[in-house]
């Protein structure tokens, strides 16, 4: 089937057309009417008219025309070939008020009426973990990030949407996988900032022999990495890498799910502790490590639930090692296949829930036949948050409000919450 599709792609004809942009896409794109159809011009903005070559349902801008006032310079020199951004182009006030109404567009789609509030930045000091894609060639190795819709590697020195911590991370980078590049065409690097340093997860590299192992070991030691794994596994640990979550400290998993930024994370808990309030017992859904639950666990009971038993594990470690805490259960279940049950969840005075970007369309109707007074959504995907939202309000449940969170500055993605009442 893919490859039909590609040989499809190949087949359509490309044509050379001044076109008129609409509306800003979900994901950055400006949008262009072409004879009735869609079109998804990257890099351009609403009322523009450019001059683009059309593919099908994509287009490529040869020239701006007729730029919008709500046009800026770019920060990034990469900008338009790297793919890691999508709205560098975009003044500050626009660009809240679009990434706003995306969350507004996808309800409306589902027909439900709800306060969105004014987007909270949470850009912070940067991202605080990156993925470089890492190529060999005789040229030397090359770090960076994928074009847009391509396969091509943009080469980078540096980013400027990272954590200051993250400033030397292309070097890092190709320092480690230099003694990896036998036999392979490609790898990927994680970078993650912790307390206590740079985290650093490798993918694609299989087994090492002792003289790759020992390479490593001094990467790690001249760029004092906190801990080294391939694929997961352990290679080296110096120290821990550890996170706070209210008073409470997490050893993060090797790749482990993190909010993109710390600011980001800080901002999320605290409208998931406003939105609990005084509950006395609390339900946190796709849980992960824990940086809702061991915030909660200050003031409520908490039973915590995540497919990832790796990610319980590091929860369960934390709760049991730090004073002070409200009971903390945790369990490992697969809540897209296996949700609690409206019966199970007789008793709670709060639900959180914060799933993948799929959404979590069947325990949001298991929530929906509870008698839980209050539920709170967290959500990085608006499409599948509208989805669980309407059964929520199937159910009886009034969506109080949605408060757009923005942690992934200049990329077609935003964070919510959404409160949601009985």
């Amino acid at each position: 089937m893919a490859r039909r599709k590609n040989r499809q792609r190949r087949k359509e004809k490309s044509v050379e057309l001044v076109v008129k942009i609409s509306e800003q896409g979900w994901h950055g794109d400006g949008i262009a009417d072409v004879d009735g159809k869609r079109v998804f011009v990257p890099f351009t903005l609403a009322g523009e008219t450019v001059r683009a070559i059309v593919t099908g349902t994509r287009a490529k801008v040869i020239e701006i025309i007729e730029p919008s006032s709500r046009r800026v310079d770019p920060p990034c020199s990469h900008f338009s070939h790297c793919g890691g951004c999508a709205v560098q182009h975009l003044a500050d006030e626009p660009y809240a008020s679009w990434k706003r109404h995306v969350i507004e567009k996808a309800l409306a789609n589902r027909f439900i009426e709800a306060p969105v509030e004014t987007l909270v930045d949470a850009h912070g000091a940067g991202r605080r973990r990156v993925t470089f894609h890492a190529r060999f060639s005789d040229n030397g190795v090359q770090v960076g990030f994928m074009q847009a819709n391509s396969h091509k590697l943009v080469d980078l020195e540096r980013c400027p949407i990272l954590d200051p911590e993250l400033e030397a991370a292309t070097t890092i980078a190709r320092d480690l996988v230099r003694p990896l590049s036998a036999n392979l065409d490609s790898l990927d690097i994680q970078l993650t900032v912790t307390e206590s340093g740079l985290d650093c997860d490798i993918r694609g590299a299989g087994g090492l022999d002792l003289e790759a192992r020992m390479a490593l070991s001094d990467c790690a030691n001249s760029h004092d990495l906190a801990r080294i794994t391939v694929s997961g596994d352990m290679v080296l640990e110096r120290r821990p890498p550890v996170l706070t979550f209210g008073s409470a400290k997490v050893t993060l998993p090797p790749a482990g799910f993190l909010q993109a930024t710390k600011a980001g994370e800080d901002v999320l808990a605290k409208l998931v502790l406003d939105a609990a309030g005084e509950a006395n017992k609390v339900a946190d859904l796709y849980c992960g490590i824990g940086p809702f639950t061991l915030r909660l666990a200050q003031r409520s009971q908490v039973v915590s639930f995540d497919s990832d038993d790796v990610a319980i594990g590091a929860l369960s470690n934390a709760a049991n090692h730090t004073q002070g805490l409200k009971p903390v259960i945790a369990h490992v279940r697969d809540l897209s296949h296996n949700p609690l049950h409206q019966s199970e969840l007789m008793g709670f005075d709060a639900v959180v829930f914060d799933p993948p970007r799929a959404g979590a369309e069947a325990q949001a109707m298991e929530i929906a036949e509870s008698r839980v007074k209050t539920v709170i959504a967290v959500s990085c995907n608006p499409a599948s948050f509208a989805n669980d939202s309407s059964l929520l309000i199937g159910g009886g449940y009034k969506l109080e409000k949605v408060i757009p969170v923005d942690q992934f500055r200049y990329a077609g993605h935003v964070e919510m919450v959404g409160v949601f009442r009985r």
